[in-house]
């Protein structure tokens, strides 16, 4: 039966552009939500941008501009570049509406009803310049542990320390310098300690909802008890007033989850569907994708809102990590950054950086790493040399030999056909038709369908997408062996050229199948080219191209990622020049200068290593190798096996490159191997020496000899 899915992302504060790490999660989410509907499920795929809070007001007060136009403003971009990204949301919004207004009074009044808000009076700081209550964000002092000074009204950025605002040493507005005052105020405050949501979180936490790593979290928290959850802000504040307190608005974070619903309720009556009746459906699931940052909202304050407001509660909340790149924290100031924007601007395909991700991403949490010589490397081998690569070899021949016409034997008919070819061969020693392995490579191909699906299923994008490219070497190396340039050259080969050619475009077609999550534009450009007569599905894995179908002119499917387009990514913003200074005229804005960026670290060269004698390195026996057959290693996404020829015997070793080069670029090099290095045994085989390389730490170089060396030599 078709699954009924109710999936969010994490909603996006509305005060600017996106960040790279929103693309991740929205990738992520929008790979996993693709994948279901090839099985045929039903999915309500939603989002929304958060539009709520003290910052918002603020800025929008900065610009000269209204909260209402600043978060339209920037809603305009967060559609644009979803768009951009192919991120297929069904419907997206905005928590400033009427129906977010509406399911935020009614779980407040169903929680106050039975007993779940409470209200206290308590202290807090204002602002007697700004005339207002100060967030711990905008409050400033002295740390009241280690003294340091200019830290904020809840954390030290220097020891760590958590306090409250009120601790502050010395505290004073990061609005406006004044010295704060403290002032009594009436919040209202979930009660998240109270025994009936302790008992329901330690159940709903603990049965298989969230990641082992988040479960185990959460329960740290739990055990050493909750504190109740303040869910009122003081006026001046741009939010959702609270019902019949006047002046007093819901703490953006109460809102903010609520905005799921709010969408999907706006989706679906657009539709003519009953919200209501949808959610109280208990074969719908609600899935939910956030980055680490926020699970405490997540695991605790929105489950125990929603049962006891008498409302459905998440079915699981996949939690991902943050993305670093090259091994560093991402920072815009310091110039540590990905702009999703200029990316698009300079014309770079979103399906590259949908496809890296997708090979990064998997169903734990934990940080990931965008390297741009990886994202380069892996692109240009997968995409471009493996994949669109079996179309390329195989389109030329259909369209200039056949007219586009496909075989119009069956693939499943290999056997019969090459007996009935091979009267027609000229000699014996002509090539066979039809190899025995087309049945089997096929076979093997279509056997990875349950395999990939399930990783899939699990957020294993990384495994799917290894699993993937093994079976794209595979079909390379096949049509590497069966050599359909020289079936062309052969007299009477024809029905064997555009039989063999139908093969491959067969296996082509179902590797787009199992990419079509990762690459929709890509699978669309194909289904196309092939001229299927509907969207390729997942049980199409199973249904082949018809024989004697006609394709259209095969057109470039994927470019190459030039060196020099991830330069331009990459370069930081050029200082702003001073011009000649102009006396300046009534009304004149303030001059504006972009802030000197860090430029990029040189690599980190480490120390010459201990000095060793003469015989210690005569000790290394070193010989030049040729490399003779280099292949991937399933489920190992560092490691290549390589094929050496030393001259005197043959060796196998395995080595940690495959991030750097592909097996089609290493046969036949010469390179450097340490030949008399004990053998290793792994897991995958035994490794019976080591090759050469150099590198920074994120780069890797094969070492080569120069011209005119031969396999076996020794090194000196």
């Amino acid at each position: 039966m078709p699954r009924k899915l109710f999936v969010t992302t994490a909603l996006p504060y509305a005060n600017g552009p996106f960040h790279i790490g929103h693309i991740m999660e929205y990738v992520q989410a929008d790979i996993w939500v693709r994948y279901q509907r090839l099985q045929g499920h039903k999915v309500n795929f939603v989002c929304a941008d958060d539009t709520h809070g003290a910052p918002i007001m603020l800025k929008a007060e900065s610009e000269g501009t209204t909260p209402e136009a600043l978060i339209a403003a920037v809603g305009e971009s967060h559609k644009r570049d979803w768009a951009r990204y192919l991120i297929g949301f069904d419907h997206t919004y905005t928590t400033h509406s009427p129906e977010n207004r509406e399911l935020a009074g009614e779980i407040f009044t169903v929680l106050k009803k039975d007993g779940f808000i409470e209200s206290k009076t308590i202290e807090q700081f204002f602002d007697p310049v700004k005339g207002m209550f100060l967030p711990d964000r905008y409050i400033k002092g002295e740390c009241p542990k280690c003294g340091t000074k200019d830290q904020y009204g809840d954390s030290c950025e220097n020891c760590g320390a958590v306090y409250a605002a009120t601790d502050l040493k010395n505290p004073f507005s990061a609005l406006t310098g004044a010295k704060p005052v403290i002032k009594k105020t009436d919040h209202f405050f979930f009660k998240l300690s109270d025994p009936r949501c302790v008992a329901f979180l330690k159940e709903w936490t603990q049965d298989g909802k969230l990641q082992p790593e988040v479960s185990n979290k959460v329960l740290e928290w739990l055990d050493g008890g909750l504190n109740d959850w303040d869910i009122t802000r003081d006026a001046p504040y741009f939010g959702i007033e609270i019902p019949g307190a006047k002046g007093k608005y819901f703490y953006v974070w109460l809102d903010a989850p609520i905005g799921y619903l709010a969408s999907l309720k706006n989706f679906l009556e657009k539709k003519g569907q009953d919200f209501d009746k949808y959610l109280a459906d208990p074969k719908v699931e609600q899935i939910h994708f956030i980055g680490k940052d926020i699970i405490y909202f997540h695991t605790l304050f929105w489950p125990a809102m929603l049962k006891f407001s008498n409302r459905k509660v998440p079915d699981n909340v996949y939690v991902h990590g943050f993305l670093q790149l090259s091994g560093e924290k991402m920072s815009k100031s310091r110039g540590v950054t990905v702009s999703p924007q200029k990316y698009i601007d300079l014309g770079l395909n979103p399906e590259w950086v949908r496809y890296y991700l997708a090979a990064k991403l998997n169903g734990r949490v934990e940080d990931l790493d965008f390297n741009p010589e990886d994202f380069l490397a892996r692109v240009n081998s997968d995409l471009v040399g493996k994949y669109v690569n079996i179309a390329s070899r195989a389109a030329g021949f259909i369209a200039k030999r056949f007219a586009g016409k496909l075989s119009d034997e069956p693939l499943s008919a290999g056997r019969e056909l090459k007996h009935k070819m091979r009267g027609n061969l000229a000699a014996p020693a002509a090539p066979a038709a039809v190899d025995d392995q087309a049945p089997s490579i096929l076979f093997e191909v279509r056997s990875f369908a349950d395999p990939i699906a399930a990783d899939y299923e699990a957020r294993e994008f990384g495994k799917a997408i290894r699993q993937v490219m093994f079976l794209a070497d595979r079909i390379n190396q096949y049509v590497d062996e069966q050599k359909p340039w020289e079936i062309a050259k052969e007299a009477g080969q024809d029905a064997a050229l555009q039989w063999f050619c139908t093969l491959y475009l067969e296996l082509f077609r179902i590797l787009t199948v199992y990419l079509k999550p990762v690459l929709p534009k890509v699978a669309e450009d194909v289904e196309a080219f092939l001229a299927l007569a509907k969207p390729l599905q997942w049980e199409d894995v199973a249904n082949p191209l018809k024989a004697g179908h006609t394709i259209q002119p095969y057109r470039h499917l994927v470019s190459r990622v030039e060196s020099k387009q991830i330069d331009e990514l990459l370069a930081p913003p050029e200082e702003a020049k001073p011009e000649t200074a102009k006396p300046a005229a009534a009304g004149d804005a303030p001059e504006f200068r972009l802030e000197p960026v860090e430029p990029p670290k040189p690599p980190v060269l480490l120390p010459v290593a201990e000095m060793i004698s003469i015989d210690d390195f005569g000790r290394i026996d070193l010989r030049i190798a040729r490399i003779v057959d280099a292949e991937l290693v399933a489920d190992a996404d560092k490691l290549l096996k390589l094929t050496l020829d030393i001259g005197i015997e043959s060796r196998t070793v395995f080595a940690g490159i495959r991030s750097a080069y592909t097996p089609k670029d290493l046969i036949g090099r010469l390179t450097v191997m340490v030949a008399n290095l004990a053998p290793r045994k792994m897991r995958f085989g035994e490794s019976q020496g080591m090759v050469l390389a150099a590198g920074d730490g994120n780069s890797i170089y094969l070492l080569s000899p120069d011209s005119g060396a031969v396999p076996g030599m020794r090194i000196k």
